[in-house]
């Protein structure tokens, strides 16, 4: 089993950083005039997802921890009704998003399999 000794060594963390670099790339594809509304919301949310899960590492008690967990749940279902709109609104087409969407879905399964995880007692 590998050793985590920075929030940098987890796939989550990696994931999730994959996942803003993708959400700035849909967001630079948005009109000039949506760069610092929609646009602005989207690229911050997105950040804020990998930002949560290395403060929670960082923070090693599991309670504050599965806290951070939670808010990078939350910023990462806002993120992706930002880009819901982005579509209903046609600032991007539902083509380009839908690899962001991918990424996202896998980057929910793991942040809900963490959260699982910081949930259980821990080990002896």
């Amino acid at each position: 089993m590998a050793v985590i000794a920075s929030f940098r060594d987890l796939l989550v963390w990696k994931k999730s950083i994959a996942l803003a670099e993708a959400a700035y790339a849909l967001s630079a594809l948005m009109p000039r005039q949506e760069r610092f509304e929609l646009a602005a919301q989207i690229r911050r949310a997105a950040a804020s997802v990998s930002a949560n899960v290395a403060e929670g590492h960082n923070r090693r008690a599991r309670r504050a921890y599965a806290n951070h967990i939670g808010i990078a749940l939350g910023s990462l279902a806002e993120v992706e009704s930002h880009v819901e709109l982005a579509i209903r609104l046609k600032l991007v087409g539902s083509t380009e998003a839908q690899h962001f969407f991918e990424q996202a879905a896998e980057v929910n399964r793991m942040l809900h399999g963490l959260a699982r995880a910081l949930a259980e007692p821990p080990g002896p």
